[in-house]
């Protein structure tokens, strides 16, 4: 059985809201050889991703102000032969196995390699899928539940963290799961996954490494 084709130039379309990230993707991208950026978006444009015909589309999980997941569905809908791929700074398993459900072909660390996000691109865009195969499941809980137990109060000392964010923190510490966190809160999903973004951010989560390095009381280089 054959397996699908590599495209001779792949057309790339990008929907991350942050500017600076939008354009430095896009730059980079744009030296690649092979690699063309058809689109690069603030917000899903479901007329303009039509003219432009992407193969493949790169999509923010964290955008603010859409509901990524809803988006990946709508480009299934609109575009079955467009391919999606998900770039994040952790996802988590619910999230993962969500937006495979939904359609996404592959996901992408933004702590990646340029490397990696070129053999990504290339790889789904020949059909195949790239999807975490070892994302540890409860290692954002097992953090909060530490920070919880030893000394919150020195971790909201450290960062700012709204009250809305050191909330989400201890319903994760309880073992809740995003959409347990977003009915006691009376919120959003995706606005949840927003404060959990935001709190690993301000405690400059950004690597996995950092994160184990957090988890065991050491300091992230």
């Amino acid at each position: 059985m054959s397996s699908p084709s590599l495209p001779a130039r792949i057309a790339v379309a990008l929907i991350e809201d942050n500017r600076l990230v939008r354009e430095g993707i896009t730059a980079l991208l744009g030296r690649s050889g092979d690699i063309d950026v058809v689109a690069g978006l603030e917000t899903h444009d479901v007329a303009l991703l039509r003219h432009v015909a992407p193969d493949i589309v790169l999509l923010d999980i964290g955008l603010d102000r859409e509901d990524s997941l809803r988006v990946v569905t709508l480009l299934r809908d609109e575009f079955p032969r467009t391919r999606v791929i998900a770039m994040d700074l952790l996802p988590v398993h619910e999230e993962i196995v969500e937006f495979v459900n939904a359609g996404v072909a592959g996901f992408i660390m933004k702590d990646a390699t340029l490397e990696d996000l070129l053999h990504t691109i290339r790889v789904v865009a020949g059909g195949a899928s790239v999807l975490p195969t070892a994302m540890v499941t409860t290692l954002f809980s097992q953090i909060a539940r530490e920070a919880v137990a030893q000394s919150p109060s020195k971790v909201y000392e450290a960062v700012r963290l709204t009250p809305r964010e050191r909330e989400v923190i201890n319903y994760i510490a309880e073992g809740l799961s995003n959409k347990e966190i977003a009915v006691r809160m009376h919120i959003a999903t995706h606005t949840v996954k927003s404060h959990v973004r935001n709190v690993m951010e301000k405690l400059a989560l950004h690597t996995r490494l950092q994160i184990a390095a957090y988890a065991h009381g050491e300091s992230p280089a």
